[in-house]
């Protein structure tokens, strides 16, 4: 970690985008941008792409790391040169109607008016998560018991097949890539394309994860999920859409569908989008699944607000025996690369020797 630092050069002034929902507003930022958010706790995913997005800095109307989860998200940006600010939820309103801003030490100016801030550094980032690290024992005990409680509950769902209609894209027998916006997805993708370019297994994005296909190079067959962050360009791609519906009969993402003029089927199923995506190449006989981006362990389900895993747990003990998770693959990618350019005389015994020292 870097040096601790104090707070960024001010006054800062920029355009105002707002959302409530992270996750929307990356789909729509430009750079230079003030970004208004409303996020406790900022997420992996979230700060990587407000990195990406290249955000001039930050307002957040909410805790940007609560004490409760040990999460570095914040950080990332911090030690990027982007400053992080936090306001009050209860002035979100008013800086959300404002066209432009002038951050200021404490406050800022808008269209009409001002609200009061506060600079989140990095020394407030260690305070709060030196708390979320001394609690992090209870806090995986509660997880667990969640996930047993819910696992239990949901088992008989996962266990019967899904009730799926036919479906253009077949997946018998083939290798199916399933890509979800989870931390690290796009690295861990862009590691995988000579994969993809030589098996071409059939590409299934979850919401946001055709986009990232479609980034890369590479159209989905396959559309799974809410459709809830997935842009309208990744929806009129061609793919094949199957919107995610609840075990009660809804299915907020066909309103979206059918308003774009498009058709989609839907299929009823518990738990995430991705434990559809997983449960749909099972059942549908695939040979193997390769997965990028999926949500694996307790502070990834944390971060996504899921108290719990239980019908995730499920569904990978179900799926296992086709599942190839590929999650941080770029990391070995990276190792490798690393090795290779270690001149022959220097010794690479002696270098992996040293790793463990």
């Amino acid at each position: 970690m870097k040096p601790l630092s104090g707070s960024a050069k001010l006054p800062i002034r920029g355009r105002i985008a707002a959302d409530r929902i992270t996750k929307n507003l990356v789909l729509r930022l430009k750079p230079g941008a003030i970004a208004l958010i409303s996020h406790d706790d900022m997420d992996t995913l979230a700060a990587e792409s407000l990195l990406e997005a290249r955000v001039r800095a930050v307002i957040n109307a909410g805790r940007t790391i609560t004490g409760s989860l040990p999460i570095k998200s914040a950080l990332r940006l911090l030690e990027a040169g982007v400053p992080v600010f936090e306001i009050a939820p209860s002035d979100y309103d008013q800086a959300a109607a404002s066209s432009r801003a002038v951050i200021h030490k404490n406050g800022i100016s808008l269209d009409h008016g001002w609200v009061p801030c506060t600079a989140f550094t990095q020394e407030l980032w260690l305070e709060r998560f030196t708390l979320a690290s001394m609690g992090e024992k209870q806090q995986l005990r509660r997880f667990i018991e969640n996930t047993l409680h819910y696992a239990q509950y949901e088992q008989a769902v996962i266990l019967e097949p899904l009730q799926c209609p036919p479906l253009r894209t077949c997946l018998v027998g083939k290798q199916v890539l399933i890509v979800v916006r989870g931390a690290g997805y796009k690295q861990d993708l862009v590691a995988l394309t000579s994969y993809i370019r030589s098996r071409r297994p059939v590409l299934i994005g979850v919401d946001g994860g055709a986009d990232a296909l479609l980034e890369c190079g590479f159209r989905p067959h396959l559309i799974v999920g809410d459709m809830d962050s997935v842009t309208d360009a990744a929806l009129r791609c061609g793919a094949e859409l199957l919107v995610h519906g609840y075990l009660d009969g809804r299915a907020p993402g066909l309103e979206r569908v059918k308003a774009a003029g498009l058709e989609a089927a839907t299929v009823l199923s518990g738990g995430t989008s991705e434990d559809l995506a997983l449960l749909l190449a099972y059942d549908q006989q695939c040979e193997l699944m390769v997965t990028v981006g999926l949500h694996s362990h307790m502070l990834d389900f944390m971060e996504k607000g899921r108290p719990g895993m239980g019908s995730s747990w499920l569904v990978r003990m179900k799926v296992g025996g086709k599942l190839v998770d590929a999650k941080g693959i770029s990391k070995l990618y990276a190792q490798a690369a690393e090795l290779k350019s270690i001149p022959v005389r220097a010794g690479w015994k002696a270098y992996v020797k040293s790793l463990f020292i």
